[in-house]
Formats: C-alpha cells, structure tokens, sequence
C-alpha cells in the first residue's frame, strides 16, 4: 500500500509514518518543516518538501508518489496563534486541505485519513467524557478550522467518492513532541525540570485533559487503514487528568521536588475536556493500551536520551 502522510516530519506524523512503513507500507512524506524535524523522518520513507497552501507542490507530490492512502496531519496547530491570526490559521487548515483534496480527486486517492481535535472542537464540556454526539462550540478559531474540513471530507465522498475516516485526537503526548512550543504540556513541562527549572501553570492547574501516548495515536491510525470508512471517531481514555497530576507524576518519576510557578489564567481555557472513545473500540477494534505513568515514564526517558540531564 502507498500512504502519503502530511505533516510527517512532525511528532504525531513521524510517528504515523514510522508505523506504516512497519507494516510494510511504501510511504512519502510531504512537511514544509515549519515545526517538523528533517531527522523525524523515516529512512525508507520518500520526502517532499511542500507546503498545503502551494498548489503546485501539492500537487507535483500527488502526481509523483500516486498514494492509495492519504494520511492528513500537516495544520497550524497553534489555538494561540489561531486567535492573533485567524486568516493563516483557515489558509492553512481550511484551504489547503481543500487543495489536498482537489489533488487527492485528480489522482485518484481512494481515502483520507484526517487528525481532527477533540481537545478544542466541542468547547467547555456540556457532560464528560464527551461522545462524538456532543455539541460542537469550538473557542478557538483552530477548533473551528478543524472542524470545518470534517464537513468537506463528508461533502468529498458523496460528490467525488473520497472514503474518509476522521480521528478526533485529544492531547497526544510521547517523544518528539516539541518542549519549546506553544503546545504540549507534559514536553513543556519535561524540558524544564530537566534543567531544574519550575514549569508554569496558568491558573489553579485543577484544569483537565484527556492525554494520550503517541503509540496509542498511531495504532488508531494503522487500524484506520482498512476500518472506519465514512466515521468520525473520539480517540481518548475517558479520563481527566490536571496540570498539577502531570506535575506530581514528573516529580516522582525524575526524582524531584520541584514546585510549579502559579501564573494567571488564561482568557477562554478551556477547564474540563475528556473523550469518551467507544465508537472507535467497535468501529475500529482500537483502545488505549499505554497508561499515562507508563507514557510519561517513555518520554522522560526519550528526552533523557536526545537532551541529556542536567548534571
């Protein structure tokens, strides 16, 4: 099977890739290396190098690789950027899927597979954990974008037979997420009590998320291959976990007593957000397999093996 993955050089997408070509996938990346890493990059795995807004790169990858499988994980991914900038925000998430999907029509791509948001497309939660039928009020415009290519994918396969399946991930976590951006707390968070340095929170950090292993991510992904077709599926554990928990749990597994910085709150966070996933277990036979010390402790030891420890 050829799979072409978007946004492959990144960390949920080098990650995907590294899984497909496991299976014994022939698989292309195509990243604009924005925030993706040249080095994430599997070996066997070909590379363009593009970005979604630029039609003909788009499509010079689509024609040249001819991908049965299109895997789409490249997106702004920043909610804070979203909100200082929300026009490159839909250019990025919003047109330039829509030029993957033009090209994905032209050369004969038989499905999508989209990484959607859980984390930010249903807002403040109405009743936990949240099913796929929650109500939708996304406060950001990312959540919004996101969302807004899930009703092109069910509009591409009634006109144009595109089969899709979209995962709605909630906050992923694991090696190679960045330490250095915007997102990802538990990297955030790792990479400063490496150096000994006290993680902020903003807020009381009684704020909870879902978090997910990578691994998990991408076993969902793999399964999405030949199951799924025409869903939209929570990924998640069904399970809140707050910012001073993930504290409390670097604390112990590095061996530190570090206390967090308390900052103010920020504007519109979102308090309580967690999935429930139990479409995903009877659609695609997939359920979350790392629990989160386990998750934590992988990447505690990742970061320790590419950053070092301080001495």
């Amino acid at each position: 099977m050829r799979i072409l993955v978007t946004g492959g050089a990144g960390f949920i997408g080098s990650n995907v890739v590294d899984g497909f070509v496991a299976r014994g996938a022939e698989v292309a990346v195509f990243d604009n290396l924005s925030t993706g890493r040249r080095e994430f990059i599997h070996r066997d795995a070909r590379f363009f190098e593009g970005d979604l807004t630029d039609p003909a790169a788009v499509d010079r990858c689509l024609a040249e690789f001819r991908p049965e499988v299109v895997d789409h994980h490249a997106a702004q991914i920043d909610v804070r950027h979203s909100v200082h900038d929300p026009v490159h925000d839909a250019r990025t998430n919003v047109l330039g899927t829509l030029t993957l999907l033009q090209g994905c029509t032209r050369h004969g791509v038989r499905k999508l597979i989209y990484a959607s948001t859980g984390g930010a497309l249903y807002g403040e939660a109405r009743f936990l954990p949240a099913t796929e039928d929650h109500p939708v009020n996304p406060e950001s415009p990312y959540g919004v974008s996101k969302h807004t290519v899930e009703h092109y994918l069910y509009l591409w396969k009634l006109l144009h037979g595109l089969d899709y399946t979209i995962l709605r991930y909630p906050n992923v976590y694991g090696p190679r997420q960045n330490p250095l951006g915007e997102a990802g707390v538990n990297a955030i968070f790792i990479g400063l009590m490496m150096e000994g340095k006290r993680p902020s929170i903003f807020g009381t950090g009684a704020q909870v998320r879902d978090y997910l292993y990578v691994e998990d991510v991408v076993a969902a992904n793999l399964l999405s291959l030949s199951a799924g077709s025409g869903e939209i599926l929570n990924l998640g554990t069904a399970t809140g976990t707050s910012v001073l928990d993930i504290v409390r749990e670097l604390n112990s597994l590095m061996g530190l007593e570090l206390e967090p910085i308390f900052e103010p709150a920020r504007p519109g966070e979102i308090q309580r957000i967690y999935l429930d996933a139990s479409r995903a277990r009877r659609l695609l036979g997939w359920e979350p397999k790392i629990p989160f010390r386990e998750g934590l402790r992988r990447t505690v030891e990742w970061f320790r093996a590419t950053k070092g420890v301080p001495a």
